[in-house]
């Protein structure tokens, strides 16, 4: 029998097959678990389930030398040291697969929400600001005809695309740089910011995607362009977006993520034509239970001799 530490509570149905096998320490605070607790409480675990706002880096797994596992609620893993994890002899898993219809559920009700002023009409109709139907009232963007540039390949940004057309909208996404060109839908990043309506973000956090989106992306960008970003925080200067919607160098911007979680750059509030999301990319009932399952059901292969299902490449 083995020991696990999950840094958040989770549905009791979920952990029963976790617990008819092995003690299992949960956190039971509200928030995220403070970092001296967490490096006190994971001595001695053979196995961590984690959530993307716990950092597990060398000074946790020194601290929990024990472990084996380190599996990650979350497709992204920015928030994992993944040498440090195999440096200390343990395997790191996420949850790819069962988040991306959600995201790219979210990534589309946010595009309609800032092309259609759906959210900044919620704001005014609740301030008692409305005060009747009129020709030209809070006129929105149609995306018919319109271009989708999608920067991040991989499964959402895919399933993101999958849908445009049901909106009329053509998708077009940005290869890697040095890639070759794959097809006609293939283009440079400069390319997609160039000639797209509608910007969606969908690569990982890491240190070559940091501030993707900067003061010389939004230069380049319409000014009739609008940005999503349900990725990473960090993909996106947020000074930089900050200034391009005070020098109305695109035409809004819809964010679920941010630089510096639960933080939210102050200047973004005080623009209309921006939407702010809480983190709400994989926030389903269906789907959180599913990225929880998949976690544990790593932390049982591992601890019980076998391969991760999902291990980090």
């Amino acid at each position: 029998m083995g020991s696990v530490l999950l840094t958040r509570r989770v549905p009791s149905s979920v952990l029963a097959p976790l617990e008819a096998q092995h003690d299992v320490d949960v956190y039971q605070g509200d928030g995220a678990i403070p970092r001296d607790e967490l490096i006190r409480r994971v001595a001695g675990k053979d196995a961590i389930i984690c959530v993307l706002t716990d950092r597990i880096d060398d000074e946790v797994m020194a601290a929990g030398s024990a472990l084996k596992i380190v599996a990650n609620i979350a497709v992204g893993y920015d928030n994992l040291d993944v040498p440090a994890v195999r440096r200390h002899g343990a395997v790191a898993t996420n949850t790819p697969d069962v988040l991306t219809e959600a995201t790219a559920e979210l990534t589309w009700a946010l595009i309609l929400g800032v092309t259609r002023r759906v959210v900044e009409g919620d704001r005014l109709v609740r301030a008692d600001g409305w005060k009747g139907w009129t020709l030209d009232f809070m006129l929105g963007t149609e995306l018919r005809g319109k271009q989708l540039g999608i920067v991040g390949t991989g499964r959402i940004g895919r399933a993101v695309a999958a849908k445009a057309p049901a909106f009329g909208m053509t998708a077009v996404f940005a290869r890697r740089p040095g890639a070759p060109s794959r097809g006609p839908d293939d283009r440079t990043l400069d390319e997609v910011l160039v000639t797209s309506d509608v910007i969606s973000l969908h690569v990982p956090g890491s240190a070559t995607t940091r501030h993707m989106i900067d003061r010389k992306a939004f230069a380049r960008m319409k000014r009739s362009a609008f940005l999503i970003n349900t990725a990473r925080g960090s993909v996106v200067d947020e000074d930089a977006l900050v200034w391009a919607l005070g020098e109305r160098l695109i035409a809004g911007a819809a964010l679920d993520v941010y630089e510096k979680e639960p933080a939210v750059h102050p200047g973004l509030t005080r623009f209309d034509n921006v939407v702010l999301a809480p983190h709400l990319g994989s926030a389903t009932r269906e789907t959180r239970l599913a990225m929880v399952e998949l976690a544990v059901r790593n932390v049982l292969a591992v601890l019980g001799g076998g391969a991760p299902l999902t291990p980090i490449a």
